[in-house]
Parts: C-alpha cells; structure tokens; sequence
C-alpha cells in the first residue's frame, strides 16, 4: 500500500512549499519509498481533523497515522530499519534532534521575516484571510512590516547560518559525504522559501549555496520539478 501524506499547496495545487513537508519528501525519497502527496490547504482543517492534527505533514502508512515531521522521520527509520537510514549511526539521530532545532529556532524563523508577505501571492484565496489574521498576530505586525527592510536585515540571516558555512566548507553535506536526514531539515526550509518567494536569500559563492543546489539535485532533482522562483 503507498504510503499517503498532506501535503501544503498553494493557488497552483503544484505548488508544495511547507518547509516540515519538504523534510518528509526527502526523507521517504532516500528510503525509497513511494508515496502519494495530498494537496492540503491551511482553510482545510477539516481534512485532517480526524488524524488528531490541525496542520501538516500528517502520513498515513496503512493504519498507522503519524503527525509531525520529527516524529514522522522517527517512524520512518523504526519501521523499514531494512531501507537506507535516515540517521546513520545510533548517534547520527541525537545529532540529526540539535539540527531539527537549529533549524526551527534559527532558520524557519529567519526565512520567515524575509518572505512572509510574498507568501500571500502564491496562496489559495480561500486561504488568504486565514493566512493574514494568523501571521499578522503571531508578529504583531503586517505582513508587509514584518517583510520591510529585507534588503538589510538578510545580512543577519546569513551570519546566523555561519555553523552551517564551516561544516560545509570542509565537507559537501552536513552528514558528510552523503545527505541524511539532517541535510533534508535544512534543506525544506530552503525549499520552502524557493518556493514562496523570488528573494535571494544567499550569495552565489556561499558554500550553503553550493549545498543548496546539490540538494536540489537529489532524488533525480525532485525539489526542482516543482513551481518555484529560482
């Protein structure tokens, strides 16, 4: 039986840009899985209700429901132990824990004041009210003003992702010589911005470039064969 999940879509149901569903995509891609992704929409809480979760990704493998990407990739790794791991070694899973935290402290938080506002453009209209009132009182401020001065604030985003540029100026992923499912955490949350907005987010000689374009290379360039802006 394939394995089903939600999947964020935007107006175009080929538009997928949730940066925790990119992690799942990477993650059933390198255990070789097949998979069909459900287009969901933020207004569709309904959807999903009855898995016990009112947001995305939630995977359906049979009769086991799993929310959350975390969890899902635990799941993954638990239940098809005969499939390329998605942690490496027994520590590789603690480590692959301080990367999902760095990236949900650092780098969602930080993608998120510098393309917010061009999300709206590329959502559903059913979704836009929705996606407004929610992110306009989670920053206590517009979309527009949570966005204003991207230009100069981007220079902080990049100095914080500074640990990443040494790993990856001594080694082509942060797992190494090849791509777990750390790589696959960060690498949705780039994603995700590709996919919402035109902004550049790194210089074109930025050893996190470098990465980001052999993780779009992955998977037969699946991360590419998506509506995005680069």
């Amino acid at each position: 039986m394939t394995i089903r999940f939600y999947d964020l879509a935007g107006a175009d149901p080929a538009r997928r840009f949730s940066p925790y569903c990119w992690r799942l995509r990477y993650a059933l891609a390198a255990k070789g899985l097949a998979f069909e992704a459900v287009p969901w929409r933020f207004t569709e809480k309904d959807v999903i209700a009855p898995f016990g979760s009112d947001k995305v990704p939630v995977l359906v493998d049979g009769d086991r429901v799993v929310a959350d990407s975390w969890a899902i990739a635990e799941y993954l790794e638990d239940a098809y132990p005969d499939r390329p791991s998605l942690f490496g070694a027994d520590p590789g899973r603690a480590l692959a824990r301080f990367v999902n935290a760095f990236a949900d402290a650092v780098v969602v938080p930080g993608i998120a004041r510098l393309v917010v506002a061009d999300i709206d453009a590329v959502i559903d209209e059913r979704d836009r009210a929705y996606f407004r009132a929610s992110r306009e009182k989670r920053f206590g401020m517009t979309l527009e003003a949570a966005q204003a001065d991207r230009d100069t604030r981007v220079e902080a985003f990049r100095q914080a992702l500074h640990p990443l540029r040494m790993v990856l100026r001594a080694q082509p992923f942060l797992a190494g010589g090849a791509p777990l499912y750390a790589d696959a955490i960060v690498m949705g949350c780039f994603q995700w911005a590709r996919c919402v907005s035109p902004f550049r987010l790194l210089e074109a000689d930025d050893p996190v470039e470098a990465w980001r374009q052999r993780m779009l290379d992955l998977h037969g360039g699946m991360a590419r064969q998506v509506p995005a802006f680069d």
